[in-house]
């Protein structure tokens, strides 16, 4: 036991996580250090960096972008003139982040006819609901996603339920099988989807896996991929995270998608990890969910990983052979009335279509708007739309965990709970462990399942996708799922916020003045 804990620990000194920890520590004290060299001769420039200060600030000041992001470059411009106008230029000038940018773009270009929105459907939804309507003609014209109808969705209240019908999914899989996730870890769950997906490229069946770099840091070897390819499964490890001070690498695949010949496709909270399904305790127990679509809204869900999966492939998609399956492959499953709309986010192209679903629910209730998020990082917009949605007598709950899996996002909820407490709002703490569901629910008529937390990450960071559901059954189950969740929660009152440690809600204002560059 001994030796084989000796074992872990120099695998954890000298493997790939440490090495890039230290060699982006040494990096930065080199930028602090070239600073600070530079204030020695700050007699000479004093002026110089003055007016470079100035302007820096104006720039940021009449920039399009979310006003705390403003404020979180203001202070440090401010308060380190020299370090903190050299630290935004280098923030602003990151050459790969364009890239990126551009080539995302491109590919937005190639799959954009793929996804003309079926006027007939758009008639049926303004009949339906001119509001809506207004939603689904937004989200084509500036997210790029159509609305659909003929399309069944099953709702996962539980990371166990998804995992067993994933693997009866793929089992049945003809033709091709694409998964992109954000976290992918050796265990349980990944091994057994492993072992299928081995047995459906014996098959002949074309197996795609696609998991955010992110995961070569502690929980797969840099080279998996290749692994995986001896295999006979094609696999890409997005935006690997490497030794290299740069800021694209803030840019994550927090996506989770599953689609298997076209016609059936995944998506929620729920990663290939233990801990997702319950049979790893972390924070407790975990409370994820997930659907699943069938039918032609599954099409966008294809195309999103598409356009990810070929950001650093150079060779030319055929979108045809997985966008045109036939009539028959559309099982005959679960009710397709009402109206589904997956969409994804970028935080390339500067269109947040995550928050701005999340708002217009809000703006639009009646009665009750539900959720359970992880997370609870604000803007300005967000609070707004909250405190506005309880002030006119919508019923606005938010579900939190009680057993947080980083401390300091905890604070920062925190720091917002009593603001949102006094306009109405009513916070639930899940007690018996950790909420990763990302789920919104209203009115019993629309819903939102997807990645999308509500947080600065998700909002403006991530490639997040969800899909947005108006008039279908399923809505009555994401609501019961809710009150069923909501009976083992504590309620939140504003004296609890007020019986909170100081040193904590000290700690949770600091922190909100970064929130944004978190």
């Amino acid at each position: 036991m001994m030796k084989k804990k000796m074992r872990g620990l120099l695998r954890l000194i000298f493997g790939r996580t440490v090495f890039v920890v230290l060699f982006l520590a040494v990096q930065l004290a080199i930028l602090i250090g070239f600073t600070l060299r530079l204030q020695e001769y700050m007699p000479y420039f004093y002026g110089a960096s003055k007016v470079l200060s100035l302007v820096i600030l104006l720039y940021i000041l009449n920039k399009r972008d979310n006003p705390e992001y403003k404020i979180s470059w203001i202070v440090p411009v401010l308060i380190f003139p020299v370090f903190g106008v050299l630290f935004y230029l280098f923030v602003e000038t990151q050459f790969p982040t364009r890239w990126m940018a551009r080539r995302v773009a491109h590919l937005g270009k190639e799959i954009k006819p793929y996804l003309d929105q079926d006027q007939k459907v758009m008639e049926h939804l303004e009949q339906s609901d001119p509001s809506i309507a207004r939603l689904s003609y937004y989200m084509k014209q500036w997210g790029g996603y159509p609305v659909y109808e003929h399309t069944s969705v099953t709702y996962f209240p539980l990371g166990e339920d998804k995992f067993a019908e994933l693997k009866r999914q793929i089992s049945g899989a003809k033709q091709f099988i694409f998964m992109e996730y954000f976290i992918i870890e050796k265990g349980i769950m990944w091994d057994s989807i492993l072992e299928i997906l081995e047995q459906k490229v014996t098959e002949g069946v074309e197996v795609r896996v696609m998991y955010d770099g992110f995961c070569s840091l502690s929980m797969l070897p840099y080279h998996y991929p290749e692994e995986l390819e001896k295999r006979g499964i094609t696999c890409r490890m997005f935006s690997p995270v490497k030794p290299v001070l740069s800021t694209h690498q803030n840019n994550r695949d927090h996506r989770k998608i599953v689609v298997i010949d076209g016609h059936t496709a995944f998506t929620g909270g729920v990663n290939l990890g233990d801990e997702y399904i319950n049979q790893k305790v972390r924070f407790g127990h975990w409370k994820d969910t997930a659907i699943m679509l069938k039918g032609e809204a599954v099409k966008s869900f294809t195309l999103m990983f598409l356009q990810n999966w070929n950001i650093a492939e150079r060779k030319q998609e055929i979108y045809e052979k997985y966008v045109t399956p036939g009539e028959d492959s559309f099982p005959d499953s679960g009710s397709r009335e009402g109206f589904v709309m997956p969409y994804g986010d970028s935080p390339l192209d500067h269109e947040t279509v995550g928050k701005q679903v999340y708002i217009d629910i809000l703006n639009r209730a009646e009665t009750y708007v539900h959720m359970m998020t992880p997370y609870l990082i604000l803007d300005q917009d967000m609070i707004t739309a909250l405190t506005y949605a309880a002030k006119r007598g919508v019923e606005t709950i938010i579900i939190m965990p009680h057993i947080p899996d980083k401390i300091y996002a905890y604070l920062l909820a925190r720091s917002y709970y009593e603001e949102l407490l006094a306009a109405g709002v009513k916070i639930y703490e899940y007690t018996p462990g950790f909420v990763h569901a990302k789920v919104y629910v209203s009115d019993d008529r629309e819903g939102v399942v997807g990645t999308i937390n509500m947080d600065y990450r998700s909002f403006y960071l991530h490639f997040e996708c969800a899909a947005y559901i108006y008039r279908n059954p399923v809505v009555h189950d994401m609501e019961k799922d809710f009150q069923e969740t909501l009976k083992k929660c504590q309620n939140i009152t504003i004296e609890d916020c007020r019986h909170y440690p100081g040193i904590k809600k000290f700690a949770g204002s600091v922190l909100r003045l970064f929130a944004p560059l978190m």
